[in-house]
């Protein structure tokens, strides 16, 4: 079994202050705004398709980075892995726990934590460390490899799914859009896309110590499915989504706001591959695998 998480509290700190420790809560805040699970439901199909693509099974221990409410945390415990689940927003850690609670997975466990400082986690703790869209958004990229690298077992697999900058499918076009409303991020921020290049991808896994040939990066496509239509799954991501939240909120105040709804509008109906009642939109990223 892998090691207990030993719990640490966070200071509310306001989110102008650019220190690291400050970031790190500004990081926290984001993912905290609204309900990600709202979005996660959207997810929950292609999430166990990612987990049936990892040959997950009985007796693995895996651990999930910036976990949500558990999209590939829970079918990784239906195959019978012991899970732990560790996310930043401490909504999310609970919307966890009960999704874990009702499907009766003793064997799934989620806690809060930071995957640029994972220290209440043991060397050589895990078969599979898994992060869909979590991790990427962490502070110090460079840290969230080296902590990832640490806590796998030598043999063992780290397995991440990255939005790509300049991608023309939703997430990136969405996080592009939204960066266009919202004030420039503080100095030495680092774009969480930027997990989306292969180079960056190699560069921080090997001041973690892994060589290049035991890195490997494909793009593939990740599918949201919503039983409305695209302008409700929009509406989604308006007033749920941290990042596009904090866009309208931004675009609200200097008058722009019809027009960012107009702009994602657009966005969600051309990549609609449902139809008007049912929206279903893939989305490439970049899916990277370590071999440790």
């Amino acid at each position: 079994m892998h090691a207990r998480w030993r719990e640490r509290s966070e200071d509310s700190i306001d989110n102008d202050v650019i220190s690291e420790h400050d970031k790190m809560n500004a990081n926290k805040a984001l993912w905290e705004k609204g309900d990600f699970t709202r979005l996660a439901s959207t997810m929950r199909e292609s999430g166990d398709e990612v987990v049936a693509g990892l040959d997950v099974g009985a007796g693995m221990d895996v651990l999930d980075l910036g976990c949500g409410d558990g999209t590939t945390a829970l079918p990784s415990a239906q195959r019978g892995a012991n899970v732990l689940g560790v996310d930043i927003a401490s909504n999310l850690v609970a919307a966890g726990r009960e999704r874990a609670k009702a499907a009766g997975l003793s064997n799934l466990r989620f806690e809060e934590g930071d995957a640029s400082n994972l220290e209440g986690l043991a060397d050589d703790s895990f078969d599979l460390v898994v992060s869909m869209f979590g991790a990427m958004f962490a502070p110090r990229p460079f840290d969230v490899a080296r902590e990832m690298v640490r806590v796998t077992r030598p043999g063992g697999r780290i397995v991440m799914g990255n939005w790509i900058p300049g991608d023309p499918t939703l997430i990136a076009k969405i996080l592009q859009t939204s960066a266009a409303y919202t004030p420039p991020p503080p100095e030495g921020f680092v774009s969480p896309v930027t997990w989306g290049l292969e180079d960056n991808v190699r560069e921080r896994f090997g001041q973690a110590g892994v060589p290049t040939d035991r890195i490997s990066c494909e793009r593939a496509t990740y599918t949201f499915r919503h039983p409305g239509s695209p302008d409700s799954f929009l509406a989604v991501f308006r007033d749920y989504y941290g990042p596009t939240m904090n866009a309208f909120a931004a675009a609200r105040e200097d008058g722009r706001e019809a027009q960012l709804q107009s702009e994602l509008s657009a966005l969600f109906e051309s990549q609609n591959r449902g139809d008007a009642g049912r929206t279903e939109i893939p989305a490439t990223f970049l899916k990277v695998t370590v071999a440790v």
